[in-house]
């Protein structure tokens, strides 16, 4: 049996360390070898001058293309979300975008999740229409409203779960067949939860896609994006998506990955036992009003979490008794081991007050019974948390001080 069977029947975390990664056949090095290179020997007889003669044997030949580097995050990427292939692009809005413009075309129909990462809402809102691809934003907890978004032309529905910023979830399972039964397909925004805690392909998902820039690289010191799912429409989205729009992920930043990745099932295991912590001592606070974590009692969807999650991640968010505006001030003054900053899943602890009015205006312009189902989440805004790696009694003595009028 090849070596690279033999490490796919293994456990998450030693998949983690050694797929995509072994000895240098030159060298005999045990931690593979950074290959910087732009551009790679070839034989004339195997390999043509334009990206259209790409095919899946095809040898290195210019980095835009592919590299052995960025290969081999994209094989470990795939290892570990349970998919046939990986793409990875210099960003996640890089992947959202090559995923999108690569698999839409005018006259298509995308049903998206109402609340998800800001970028992509505005993306949908302001440019998918100009390239006549044609959008509804829905509810992704209410699989009766998603059902019934769904027109002849829809191509792709997109949920974010938990969805960015109120960590509201989707039934990915159920979802999966609202758009299969109308002969589209799902993509899971996956980048909150990571593999760790759900692995939406084998729920039923057709694409995950991951800002590899948070949890998955989890340092905060490399901006990188992924998309997971089979093989053959990958390799059509690598061609189109990566080669053309050039959104190529850089060698340097998928070997930092690479190496945030050895350690993900440890960080995210220490992730959520913090966060738990710090979530209930938030809940038990007299300046809190509402603490919301998959992983409590109190989130409205906590059956489901149990159910889909295995780890129920480092994101909380909080509502305040205090007006949120003057109380972030506050917060950005007094706290001292929390850092006032957007992003998450890094190895800080990450604190940001998201005002619902706002985001409303700036992002994702909801109304109406959207609107109510927000506020349910998030009131007049939320202080997003992304609990890190330190000492959860230290994070909440830290917001105590921090809390203190």
């Amino acid at each position: 049996m090849p070596q690279e069977e033999k490490v796919e029947k293994n456990a998450f975390s030693t998949r983690a360390l050694h797929v995509g990664e072994p000895a240098d056949p030159v060298h005999g090095a045990v931690e593979p070898s950074l290959v910087l290179s732009t551009n790679f020997v070839a034989d004339p007889a195997t390999v043509g001058f334009s990206a259209e003669d790409l095919s899946a044997d095809s040898p290195y030949f210019y980095s835009r293309w592919a590299t052995p580097t960025v290969h081999a995050l994209e094989e470990k990427l795939a290892s570990l979300e349970g998919g046939e292939d990986a793409l990875c692009f210099a960003s996640g809005m890089g992947a959202i975008a090559g995923l999108l413009l690569g698999t839409l075309r005018a006259g298509d129909h995308l049903v998206l999740s109402d609340v998800c990462y800001a970028g992509l809402a505005e993306l949908a809102r302001n440019t998918l229409p100009g390239f006549g691809i044609e959008v509804t934003t829905v509810d992704f907890s209410d699989l009766e409203s998603v059902a019934a978004a769904v027109r002849k032309n829809t191509r792709l529905l997109w949920a974010e779960t938990p969805a960015n910023p109120i960590l509201r979830l989707t039934d990915i399972a159920a979802a999966a067949n609202i758009a299969h039964a109308a002969g589209a397909e799902f993509v899971v925004d996956s980048t909150m939860a990571t593999p760790v805690a759900t692995r939406p392909l084998a729920l039923g998902a057709d694409y995950v896609v991951h800002s590899l820039t948070k949890y998955l690289n989890g340092h905060g010191d490399a901006l990188g994006g992924a998309i997971i799912g089979r093989r053959a429409p990958l390799a059509k989205l690598r061609q189109g998506a990566l080669i053309h729009f050039g959104g190529a992920l850089s060698p340097f930043n998928a070997w930092l990955i690479r190496r945030g990745l050895h350690t993900l099932e440890l960080r995210m295991q220490a992730h959520e036992k913090a966060a738990l912590h710090v979530a209930r001592f938030l809940e038990s606070h007299p300046a809190i009003a509402r603490v919301i974590y998959p992983g409590l009692a109190s989130h409205p969807q906590h059956a489901l979490a149990l159910r889909q999650m295995q780890n129920f991640s480092g994101m909380l968010t909080f509502q305040t008794k205090a007006p949120g505006g003057p109380l972030a001030e506050q917060l950005y003054k007094k706290l001292r081991v929390f850092t006032y900053a957007v992003s998450l899943g890094k190895q800080r602890s990450l604190l940001w007050h998201i005002p619902t009015d706002a985001i409303m205006e700036s992002s994702f312009h909801l109304t109406g019974k959207a609107l109510e189902s927000f506020r349910a989440y998030a009131g007049d805004g939320v202080f997003r948390v992304s609990i890190g790696l330190e000492a959860p009694e230290d994070l909440c003595r830290d917001l105590d001080q921090a809390l203190e009028s």
